[in-house]
């Protein structure tokens, strides 16, 4: 692929304004033409995937990045069916997986379907051969089908550096409402990343790309998605446990900073005993969102109803006491 001239700000400027006419620049076609290119040269998809793995573009996740994410650049995406779906977004299971480059024939320009998932007959036994890693796809979904409860007082706080950006939000224009879907992404996102990395128990935030995030998959190997914590019916002895996990990880999410914003025992997962914190589009600034104290409250509040019905006992005195230590966590008055 040949390289591109650098051009001046002057000349930027007047191939946008050409581009905004409708018109294309010497540089645009040559965009194009190399886009044509890479298509024309670019090999099929093995049986069984649906594109290329998208890894390396839009925002990455955080480093040092765990040992189970595929991050080949020859690795490929297999939609394997919905795990969820919602009035703001739908999750999807996919795999990510590397074809059998022997698999491939140069002289056909194709993969053998019957090999391009074949181990190695060198792999040591018991090692797979092939790498592979199962994703959450998470779609947020286009202007006309969103449906966002409350929304307005989870935007308080955050801004955009255009003015022009921050009307159309406040209007719920068409545009606005684009710029919303994407505001919720970037902050889900955002904070997956930031709580990752402060040791909470969320799942590890793979890549966004606009509206779709990749996280990581919460459940077993064959594809079957851990419980919510709404769907179980703990023992006493797994019920304190799970309190005691809850008010860990709550605690790192107020030295954060932040608080979900819509915690309940629907956003809370249960993989083989472990708690994992999901749902985080509407995270809740504590330091800039007016409605922090509300929010945080409505978070404890919540949680505290579930265990306290499934018999934790004293459930309301320990509630009392975890808003306390939130609010302390968070430097709160």
């Amino acid at each position: 692929m040949r390289g591109r001239s650098v051009l001046s700000e002057q000349q930027q400027k007047a191939e946008r304004k050409l581009l905004r006419r409708g018109r294309l620049t010497d540089r645009e076609r040559e965009r194009l033409a190399e886009g044509r290119e890479d298509k024309i040269h670019e090999r099929p998809l093995p049986p069984g995937a649906d594109r290329w793995s998208t890894w390396g573009e839009g925002e990455l996740g955080p480093e040092p990045r765990p040992e189970w994410l595929v991050v080949a650049d020859g690795a490929v995406d297999s939609r394997l069916g919905v795990v969820k779906t919602g009035k703001e977004a739908d999750v999807h299971l996919v795999e990510r997986w590397m074809p059998n480059e022997d698999a491939y024939d140069f002289a056909s320009g194709r993969f053998d379907a019957d090999e391009a998932r074949d181990p190695d007959p060198d792999a040591a036994p018991g090692v797979p051969a092939l790498a592979t890693c199962l994703l959450a796809e998470k779609i947020y979904r286009g202007n006309d089908h969103r449906n966002f409860h409350r929304d307005a007082s989870y935007l308080d706080g955050r801004r955009t550096r255009e003015s022009r950006l921050d009307r159309a939000v406040a209007n719920r224009t068409r545009f606005g409402l684009k710029v919303i879907a994407e505001q919720w992404a970037v902050a889900e996102f955002a904070a997956l990343g930031t709580l990752w990395e402060a040791g909470a128990p969320v799942p590890y935030p793979v890549q966004r790309v606009g509206t779709e995030l990749l996280i990581e998959f919460i459940g077993d190997p064959d594809g079957s998605a851990a419980p919510r914590l709404a769907a179980l019916r703990p023992e006493p002895d797994e019920l304190a446990d799970l309190w005691g996990q809850l008010c860990a990880a709550l605690g790192y999410v107020a030295r954060a900073g932040y608080t979900h914003g819509d915690l309940s025992a629907y956003n809370i997962l249960v993989h083989h005993g472990r708690l994992v914190l999901i749902d985080l589009p509407q995270i809740v600034d504590l330091a800039a969102n007016p409605h922090r104290g509300d929010y945080l409250g409505r978070d404890v509040a919540n949680v505290t109803s579930w265990f306290a019905a499934r018999g934790l006992p004293d459930a309301e005195r320990r509630g009392e006491r975890l808003l306390e230590d939130l609010r302390y966590e968070a430097r709160l008055s």
